[in-house]
């Protein structure tokens, strides 16, 4: 009998390799390689084992019609997801340990099931006792979900074909998930990988829409992780931190749907509740009354959505000037920084700067430069901004600032709010607020030297 073969495999990015090393060649990790069996080859000596079965080919030509979907009537989630659930497709949600990546997937799987669709739950880390005590806490005991706990692929798939196929199942965790198939430990990139396959071609067959948890590494990544996100049709992040009560849902891969809308959700201890207008939540505690702080109107997706930059400038006490970031881009900082130097001369680069997007939220849009610049002018000057005011736009290099799109949605939200006047880059134009129109960081901190206070 042939000795089976051998590799290395890489649990951060799935890279095999030869022989051991203390660090991938690919992705750079330190002691990540784990012995594996080697998947066999295609046949003996590498020819052909079958003649095969023809298909048919078709046109390009669609119906028109959209995907079906099956709403798990929380409409933040639908709105992350497209509208909805697609029958037999394939979701990944993935999340920091705590942050509520359960607690959500039982929500919806209780709002579906109680809407007349069949909803099984598998989980392969928490005894089913425990499940029970999560659901009696948000009120959810007597939905009629399914519950199983099991973490064998081979027996989860012979329990679903011994009666109808669900319209959605949820495993708790991949990571926890194996196949008799291979020798490897649960949790390693092959068993992650094999599972999943397993499960999504189940899910294409059966038409059954299928929920994934997973973990994330310290870099914030999926574990195990390009090669499970490339098997699934949406990739969606839960993200939050611990010290505030709220919980983002962000969507970065989705084949039936957009990849740049949030679901906003607040955590209680009845479970999570939707935030129908995160604008008010992220300004609800802002006083408006310090130097440094200008409310950025953003855009996620098609929703836009208020939230408050801080800034804070101060006079150096080393070498070399320090710089924090909290949810914004460090490099884009210093970008802004080098511009209002450069092109205002303001000499700010010469201070400690640090920067902070309220609430925990994370902002990569450019149009946030304009409201990122005005804070810190506003910090460096010692005058606070208008508490009536917002801001947006993307500043150039050559210290001009340039338009932002989807301009009418950001005013009418800001309006909507209470705020009468806003700062925009030339061109914009609005009814109902006062706009004051930038062309460039010059005009921006003469307007803030006129307007601030």
């Amino acid at each position: 009998m042939a000795r089976a073969q051998l590799a290395y495999v890489c649990q951060s990015c799935g890279t095999a390799h030869t022989k051991w090393a203390g660090r991938c060649g690919d992705c750079g990790a330190w002691n990540t390689l784990v012995e594996e069996q080697a998947a066999p080859p295609v046949g003996a000596t590498g020819k052909r084992t079958g003649k095969g079965r023809p298909f048919v080919l078709e046109t390009l030509v669609h119906s028109g019609d959209p995907p079906k979907r099956r709403t798990t009537k929380i409409a933040e989630f639908d709105r992350v997801t497209g509208g909805g659930l697609v029958p037999g497709s394939a979701v990944l949600l993935g999340g920091d340990p705590g942050v509520g990546k359960s607690t959500l997937v039982l929500q919806a799987l209780a709002a579906c099931a109680n809407a007349k669709q069949t909803a099984v739950y598998i989980s392969g880390e928490e005894a089913l006792d425990q499940v029970r005590l999560r659901a009696a806490r948000m009120g959810l005991a007597s939905s009629p979900v399914q519950l199983g706990a099991a973490t064998c692929v081979e027996d989860i798939l012979s329990t679903l074909a011994s009666g109808s196929a669900p319209d959605i199942l949820a495993i708790d965790s991949i990571q926890t998930i194996w196949t008799s198939a291979l020798e490897a430990a649960p949790g390693t990139i092959a068993q992650v990988r094999t599972g999943t396959q397993d499960l999504v071609r189940y899910a294409k067959a059966s038409g059954t829409a299928i929920v994934l948890v997973g973990h994330v590494t310290k870099d914030g990544q999926i574990a195990g992780p390009k090669a499970v996100e490339h098997l699934v049709d949406a990739v969606l992040y839960f993200e939050g931190e611990r010290g505030h009560h709220f919980r983002i849902l962000r969507a970065v891969k989705n084949r039936f749907g957009a990849t740049d809308e949030i679901g906003v959700f607040e955590m209680t201890g009845g479970g999570l509740n939707e935030v129908a207008n995160p604008s008010a939540l992220f300004l609800g505690d802002r006083s408006g009354l310090a130097p440094g702080a200008a409310v950025f109107a953003g855009i996620e997706g098609t929703r836009p959505l208020l939230s408050e930059i801080q800034a804070l400038v101060s006079p150096t006490s080393y070498g070399s000037p320090r710089r924090a970031v909290v949810g914004w881009d460090s490099g884009r900082l210093a970008m802004i920084l080098a511009v209002l130097d450069a092109r205002a001369g303001l000499g700010i680069s010469a201070h400690d700067v640090y920067l902070n997007v309220a609430g925990g939220l994370k902002v990569a849009e450019p149009a946030a430069d304009l409201a990122a610049a005005a804070a810190l002018i506003s910090s460096f000057s010692g005058r606070p901004l208008p508490k009536d005011c917002v801001i947006f736009g993307e500043i150039a290099l050559s210290g001009d600032v340039r338009p932002a799109a989807q301009s009418d949605a950001r005013l009418k939200e800001a309006a909507k709010l209470g705020f009468t006047r806003a700062l925009v880059p030339a061109g914009t134009k609005a009814d109902g607020l006062r706009l004051e129109r930038i062309t460039d960081v010059k005009a921006l901190v003469r307007s803030l030297g006129e307007t601030g206070g």
